[in-house]
């Protein structure tokens, strides 16, 4: 039977019998015996294959001489040229099917081959293959990857012309390899090929193609990556000597594009190439490779994006040497020629280079050196160390610690015990005080860790660490942290008892006044001290009370952070013991007053006598301070498991039952203020239906608090009522007190009778505002009031709003403080309703609601009934002096339409309003109180521009607007000066920073509103020639004329606004580009406004190099020269003198 099959395959083998070749080749299972073809070229003996493969051959030859594969190509191209879809003809597809099926019969051969068979026409066949793999077309991938196939087994085989296949191969998979799409069987089947290379001729011209592949080998992550694609690129070191260099120059161009991660691989492909090349190649790779890299990271900049990757590479050399024979031979020769130089290099960033390589190299020795020369050089690298310890860079000597303490610690047995101390004394003793630096004290405290590290260095640094206790209290943060972490380092190593290095006092304090980076350290530091998991609950509260004895304030800090280091049970275990000690420190009273020390009236078991009786010897309560810290610190506890409690309500409503039972207790025994705040803070975590006497209370208690307390009287009581949703209650005392108040003048006879009714419930409007002003001040609070229901807010809205009418009364009143609500009170109610507005116009904007109406009637108010008297004061000096609420009316209401388009809410309507409210009030001569709320409404509208279209009729009048007040803004405080002096340099520096922040914003959007940036920076310019001219002109009557060349020269508002400009290049350059214009326009004329154009153009190039200053100082000189030639006798001498000084200063200035 296996006769006939072998029989009847090869009689199938030829042109005339396709169909059933490809039935047997492409679909064997289909035939009715389940043919194999591997199994039938293992049977066939040796003249039946040779037949088989000539009969193949043949086959193969005429089917492709009848259908050409390179037709194929022609085929497909004349399809995209008429952009068609052509079907392939049959022909085509048998031709590729007869090829699909030879290939699976040449694949099937290649493992029968033998020395005994003559396979000369299987070669035959495996190089048309070949043939046909170079110019198969892209869409027969099945067939092209079949075919590699056959030349991979042919080369695995060792059989005659693997050669001219290996080289064929090896560029096909190489392109494939390092494509975008490549995976890493591609990269394993180069490697299994890599031996093809050698078949290359280096010197060809041929070569350059496969030279840019194997380059981008080394530009791929997937190569470098793959264990074998790291074999492949150190294997190509040693292909030629030019190549090494070659590929060097590719790693390091590609260096600054590698992640970090890949520095390991590339460095170990550079050690494994060092490993097998030999003769000339390890000599250039040397010298080449590694000593350049040794010089790159010797004389890179720290700021380099490669210094820290040729760092890495260097110390996988330096890891290598203690564990792989020749390396540290390799490092000392190739180090000799640059390190030591370097280290004594004047550049100190060099230096520190060179440090940083020494110290991670060390010992830097010829292992065939014998002992007194490896003596010899180990000491001189030791004096080497010292040295860099005693360098003048902070950088050098801070790299030498780092050197120092690495070493140290990893020689200790071996270094003599002399050095060490010197080394430890020359760190601990000097560096660690080292004024000079504080990078330097930091990177002791960083680098001890290191020798810590080692247990033989504890007996040594438990002696020298106590001299730098002081440490702690270093004026840099940075110093601070790494001393505490050293003291963690310490403890974690049990190297000695910390506080023996730093006393408790000490710690506590820095704990008590230090930022959090250090307090956090601090408090791990000495958690298990003050609060020991390990041992019972009453424990931790003995360890509580004595922390909060040393020092309360750290005590506080030490529990705020407690929570980081424990478990929230553990928190509120120490909660509910710290109520047991406060409960038998009541009990204990209870006893000595009633001298019965059998009553038990507490409640409180036995057992929780016996937890806290320990600390009856210590507490009482009337030790006020510790009672307080006791109750402040179970308040900062809850607040920090506050989430977790809300997670699990039975732990909650078990902490709430605890404690609402006692508080009631508490607040009888404990009345002093300090214990009374944290009691009501600890009353607002639980519900007000858990201490209903109290709750009940909280009320009662505002309202008799006195006009005018301190906000900490107060502040705890509204939190607690905010927390429980209660702010209606406060809302219902203050309309109360504030109607009371605002709306007594209607009735003066009812006025009278409820006086009398409620004489022990006063009305306190001042208080009423404290209440109102608190709840908007804090953010939650504020949450809380706007979330009651809208009519209640309306009501409190509409009470304020009568504010008005009693300032109208106050403006109109002889004696401004008569009344039941005086002036600063109804100033205050004022603002506030002004600001209430806001709020309700931004909770409920949404609604369609629009509040800000109300602000533009309150506007509408002032115009008609406040604005007539400032105008007034115009005429009459005397109403002047009579009252300054006019002022304080309008400067409220202008400060919240600032907030009000700065907070998103006022649109181009309620900007122009703005504007036209301002513009009157700036041009009288009262009107420089309101001129920095001007200048921050000003910027704010500039700010807001940003998001509006400025193509609109509504903005350009809006810019017209700002430009228009600016200008008045300036003429106001010109005219000030020029009739009070004094009180126009104080309008100058009231408005110094608004002004400049004013035309900083107007230059960052100057792309958005170009017409105000420009209208700004004339006015500005014209501001100064101006006052510059009108002192030159003043100064000219004098025989003495000095141009001014610095800003204190100028006249006071010149100065300022010099002052203002020369802050931003970006604003001097947009000044210089207007007065350019200006000169150029021949808007600027005249001797003194020239002479100041001058001055201006002087003053900035002291500080400023421009350019433009170069292009304006010509063009001024031209103008002056031109003034100097049509001189007539109407210029008086002054004036040619100064034309000649200007003239002068701008020739020193042009030729220098």
């Amino acid at each position: 039977m296996a006769t006939m099959k072998r029989e009847a395959f090869l009689e199938i083998v030829s042109k005339d019998s396709v169909e059933d070749f490809l039935r047997y080749t492409q679909h064997p299972k289909k035939t009715f015996d389940r043919f194999d073809l591997n199994e039938l070229l293992e049977e066939l003996p040796r003249k039946q294959k040779e037949v088989l493969w000539e009969k193949l051959m043949q086959l193969l030859t005429e089917c492709l001489m009848e259908n050409p594969v390179e037709t194929w190509q022609r085929i497909k191209d004349d399809e995209n040229n008429d952009h068609m879809e052509v079907e392939i003809v049959p022909e085509m597809k048998q031709t590729v099917a007869v090829i699909q099926g030879a290939t699976a019969v040449v694949s099937a051969s290649i493992p029968a081959v033998d020395e005994t068979v003559n396979y000369k026409a299987l070669t035959e066949c495996v190089f048309i293959l070949k043939g046909i793999l170079l110019v198969l077309p892209e869409p027969e991938k099945k067939l092209q990857g079949a075919i590699q196939r056959v030349c991979e087994m042919w080369w695995e085989k060792d059989l005659e012309g693997k050669e001219e296949l290996g080289k064929t191969l090896f560029i096909i998979l190489l392109r494939k390899s390092v494509n975008t799409a490549a995976t890493g069987a591609d990269i394993v089947r180069v490697w299994n090929l890599h031996q093809a290379l050698l078949s290359f001729d280096y010197d060809s011209v041929e070569i350059n193609e496969v030279k840019d592949l194997l380059l981008q080998c080394f530009m791929s992550v997937k190569y470098i990556k793959k264990e074998e694609g790291r074999r492949f690129l150190s294997f190509l070191f040693s292909w030629n000597v030019n190549f090494i260099k070659m590929i060097h120059a590719t790693v390091k161009n590609q260096l600054q594009f590698f992640p970090r991660f890949l520095m390991e691989y590339i460095s170990e492909v550079y050690f494994r190439a060092w490993k097998k090349v030999s003769g000339e190649f390890v000599e250039i790779l040397e010298h080449n490779c590694i000593q350049d890299f040794m010089h790159h990271g010797i004389h890179l900049p720290k700021s380099s994006p490669v210094h820290s990757k040729v760092r890495e590479v260097l110390s996988y050399f330096h890891k290598q040497s203690k564990v792989r024979q020749g390396v540290e031979e390799m490092l000392y020769r190739l180090y000799q020629p640059i390190l030591w130089r370097a280290l004594k290099a004047r550049n100190s960033e060099v230096r520190s280079n060179a440090a940083f390589l020494f110290v991670d190299a060390f010992p830097v020795c010829d292992p065939s050196f014998n002992t007194e020369e490896m003596n010899n050089e180990i000491q001189k690298q030791f004096e080497e160390l010292f040295s860099l310890l005693e360098d003048p860079h902070p950088v050098v000597r801070s790299t030498g610690i780092l050197g120092v303490s690495q070493i140290t610690s990893k020689y200790w047995e071996m270094i003599p015990a002399t050095i060490l101390a010197d080394l430890l004394n020359k760190l601990i003793g000097e560096l660690a005080c080292d004024t000079t630096s504080a990078d330097v004290r930091c990177s002791v405290f960083k680098c001890l860790p290191v020798i810590l590290d080692n247990k033989l260095s504890h007996p040594l640094l438990e002696q020298l660490l106590p001299t730098v206790r002081h440490s702690l209290h270093d004026n840099s943060e940075k110093v601070r942290v790494a001393f505490v972490d050293m003291l963690l380092k310490v403890k974690a190593v049990k190297a000695a008892k910390f506080w023996k290095i730093c006393p408790m006092e000490h710690l506590l304090t820095r704990l008590e006044v230090d930022a959090w980076p250090v307090s956090r350290r601090i408090v791990n530091l000495l958690f298990n001290s003050f609060f020991p998991i390990n041992q019972p609950e009453n424990v931790w509260c003995e360890r509580c009370v004595t922390l909060i004895q040393m020092n309360s304030a750290a005590a506080r800090k030490f529990y705020q952070c407690a929570y980081e280091y424990t478990a929230p049970t553990n928190i509120a275990k120490l909660m509910l013991t710290i109520r047991r000690c406060l409960n038998a420190c009541i009990q204990k009273a209870v006893r000595e007053n009633l001298h019965d020390s059998d009553n038990d009236d507490g409640g409180e078991d036995e057992s929780e006598k016996e937890n806290t009786s320990v600390l009856n010897n210590v507490l009482s309560i009337d030790d006020v301070a510790s009672m307080a810290s006791l109750l402040e610190v179970t308040v900062i506890l809850w607040r920090s498991i506050h989430k977790a409690l809300d997670q699990n309500e039975d732990a909650k409503d078990y902490a709430i039952r605890k404690f609402a039972a006692v508080l009631p207790e508490y607040f009888k025994v404990f009345k002093d203020e300090r214990c009374t705040t944290p009691l009501v803070i600890l009353a607002s975590f639980m519900p007000p239906a858990a201490i209903p006497t109290f709750s009940r209370g909280v009320i009662s208690r505002l309202r008799n608090i006195d006009n005018g307390a301190d906000e900490s009287k107060y502040s705890t009581l509204i939190d607690c009522m905010c927390r429980w949703g209660q702010v209606g209650h406060i809302m219902e005392l203050v309309c109360d007190w504030l109607s009371d108040t605002l709306t007594r003048r209607k009735s003066a006879k009812t006025s009278e009778r409820r006086v009398r009714i409620h004489v022990t419930h006063e009305s306190k409007p001042e208080l009423a505002i404290d209440y109102i002003e608190y709840l908007l001040t804090h953010p939650v609070n504020r949450d809380c009031l706007l979330s009651v229901p809208e009519k209640k807010l309306k009501k409190i809205l509409k009470i304020l709003s009568a504010t008005k009418e009693v300032l109208g009364s106050i403006l109109k009143a002889t004696d401004a403080g008569s009344g039941s609500c005086n002036q600063a009170t109804a100033l205050r109610a004022f603002s506030l309703y002004c600001r209430l507005n806001i709020h309700l116009q931004n909770k409920f904007s949404e609604n369609g609601k629009d509040y800000l109406s109300l602000l533009k009637e309150t506007g509408a108010w002032i115009e008609s009934q406040v604005l007539p008297f400032i105008l007034a004061s115009d005429q009459e000096d005397d109403i002047s002096k009579c009252s300054n609420v006019p002022e304080l009316i309008i400067q409220a209401y202008l400060t919240v339409c600032k907030d009000v388009i700065m907070v998103g809410l006022g649109n181009l309507g309620f900007q122009a309003h703005l504007l036209d409210m301002a513009l009157p009030v700036i041009q009288t001569e009262r009107g420089g109180f309101c001129a920095p709320v001007v200048f921050y409404a000003l910027k704010e509208i500039i700010e807001a521009s940003v998001t509006q279209n400025t193509d609109t009729d509504e903005v350009a009048n809006l810019f017209s607007a700002v430009q228009t007040v600016f200008q008045k803004v300036l003429e106001l405080v010109a005219c000030r000066l020029k009739k009070q002096q004094e009180e126009g340099i104080q309008l100058i520096h009231t408005i110094q920073m608004p002004l400049g922040e004013f035309i900083h914003a107007v230059q960052c959007w100057h792309s958005s509103c170009p017409v105000v940036h420009q209208g700004v920076l004339s006015t500005l310019l014209a501001a100064i020639v101006a006052e510059i001219n009108h002192v030159l002109q003043e100064a000219s009557n004098e025989k003495d004329i000095t141009i001014p060349k610095t800003i204190s020269d100028l006249p006071p508002l010149s100065s300022n606004l010099m002052t203002i400009i020369m802050k931003s290049v970006n604003v001097v350059r947009s000044f210089l580009n207007e007065l350019k214009e200006c000169i150029l326009s021949e808007e600027i004329e005249g001797i003194f406004s020239l002479t100041a154009a001058v001055c201006i153009v002087i003053i900035i190039k002291g500080k400023h190099k421009m350019s433009l200053l170069k292009d304006i100082a010509p063009a001024i000189q031209r103008r002056l020269v031109a003034h100097k030639d049509a001189a007539t006798e109407e210029y008086s001498c002054p004036e040619r003198i100064l034309c000649e000084s200007s003239l002068k200063v701008l020739d020193e200035f042009l030729n220098p």
